[in-house]
């Protein structure tokens, strides 16, 4: 760097900006790749063929197949639930119906053993992932709120372990059940039992 006569201190060029073309044709190949090969056979260098551009440009923009593929299958950070807030029994059926639309794309379903074991592996991979759906547990909790607010829901639930519930519920059938479907019946009977437990 180097300041001019009048004190603006200048930045060295950063190269030509992205071009969202490149990027959206990447993340669709990336996205069409998972499915039809799966997350163990993706390459990126797959990738760029498909995409019809070269590895360096797949390098530029993402630093690793993993860092694409939480990209591509997720590439729109979910930030609400479909249905109006009301009483607790549709505010939790909007929120499992809301993971079960997350996690049953095809390019989710391809993506979700492959990312989640390099997740594990890798800190900074997980918290970027799980950022992407920070709007989504954040309208989570407030729901949770305003139903402690209507007493319907006791003070002491933790709006986490809601979360952890309903996600992990999902993620476990699709990983057990990989081609199984999670239709509305699936989603009534889990908030059913989310909200009334199994206790008689």
């Amino acid at each position: 760097m180097k300041a001019d006569p009048g004190g603006v201190v200048e930045t060295p060029n950063a190269g030509r900006p992205r071009d969202p073309r490149i990027d959206a044709a990447i993340l669709e190949a990336a996205a069409s790749l998972l499915v039809d090969v799966g997350y163990a056979n993706l390459t990126m260098a797959g990738v760029a063929e498909r995409a019809g551009t070269t590895k360096t440009a797949l390098y530029r923009r993402w630093s690793s197949k993993a860092e694409l593929v939480h990209e591509a299958a997720f590439p729109v950070a979910p930030t609400a639930l479909g249905a109006p807030e009301g009483d607790i029994s549709a505010d939790v059926r909007a929120m499992v119906a809301a993971a079960r639309d997350v996690f049953t794309s095809p390019a989710v379903r391809a993506a979700l053993p492959g990312l989640i074991a390099d997740m594990a592996d890798d800190p900074g991979l997980n918290a970027r992932v799980m950022g992407r759906f920070v709007g989504l547990f954040g309208v989570v909790r407030e729901r949770l709120v305003h139903a402690v607010d209507r007493g319907e829901v006791n003070a002491d639930v933790d709006p986490d372990r809601l979360i952890e519930i309903i996600g992990g519920a999902t993620l476990l059938r699709l990983l057990l059940d990989p081609a199984g479907s999670l239709d509305d019946s699936w989603v009534e009977q889990t908030a059913a039992i989310v909200v009334h437990g199994v206790k008689s």
